[in-house]
């Protein structure tokens, strides 16, 4: 994932059921994921009990790294890009070295204007977002005129609430962009049955793009062990647990 600077960072990037709870879920839920992401890349048993056995002494030795220091010095921590690459280089042969370059290169490679270049397209003249059913299916295809007007005014209002919802700074930079389509995609495995939809936003011109995605929120799977969540609105515990937990 890319900080508000735009620098590459290795953190979590999937929020939708955070909320408070117990730590060692969170520990638990780590190496079964591991184990998960072994057992699919071909991994044996005994590699990945020793991944999992270093992840979970990685994670002990960075919460008590973590105790010793200061308040601000655990918020602005973080690994980016080069920390990565250095452990690398320091753990893993020259194969592993190489996909994690690898890697790396694909994420700086994925930005707006790659996805734009994937999403969009010009119809008659005018960028839309390009149909690829079921997966992506624009508001034109999705109902008539009238209907579709309706729909679109709402978006319109919907952006301008979250621009309000944002710091000046980056409200101002959200203003000087105008919608100009929106589709229905279809969401992960996680969560299916909510509704999630792309909008395409333009700056000063077709090359200026900006890609949104406005994501229903439901209940976390949590709420039912760990209590209800503090806000009403289950977005605004996403954005917030991410905000909190995200390295910036």
């Amino acid at each position: 994932l890319a900080s508000p600077e735009r620098n590459l960072l290795f953190d979590i990037n999937d929020f939708d059921e955070t909320l408070p709870g117990p730590w060692e879920w969170d520990v638990k839920r780590l190496a079964a994921s591991l184990v998960i992401a072994g057992r699919a890349n071909g991994f044996t048993h005994r590699e990945r009990a020793g991944i999992v056995r270093a992840s979970v002494r990685s994670y002990r030795e960075s919460m008590a790294r973590f105790a010793g220091m200061r308040n601000l010095e655990v918020w602005y921590a973080r690994t980016d890009a080069e920390r990565l690459r250095t452990v690398a280089a320091e753990q893993l042969g020259g194969r592993g070295r190489r996909n994690v370059d690898r890697a790396l290169g694909k994420a700086r490679s994925r930005d707006s204007l790659q996805a734009f270049g994937k999403l969009a397209e010009v119809v008659d003249g005018r960028l839309r977002i390009a149909a690829d059913p079921p997966m992506v299916v624009p508001l034109t295809d999705l109902m008539p005129g009238v209907a579709r007007e309706t729909v679109h005014r709402e978006f319109r209002t919907m952006v301008a609430g979250y621009a309000h919802s944002l710091v000046s700074d980056r409200r101002s930079l959200l203003e000087d962009f105008t919608l100009v389509d929106v589709a229905r995609k279809v969401v992960g495995v996680g969560s299916v049955g909510t509704r999630c939809w792309i909008i395409l936003l333009l700056g000063r011109d077709g090359g200026d793009p900006l890609l949104l995605q406005a994501k229903e929120a439901g209940p976390s799977v949590l709420a039912e062990h760990a209590g209800a969540s503090r806000y009403a609105n289950q977005g605004e515990r996403v954005v917030s647990g991410q905000r909190l937990m995200q390295a910036s």
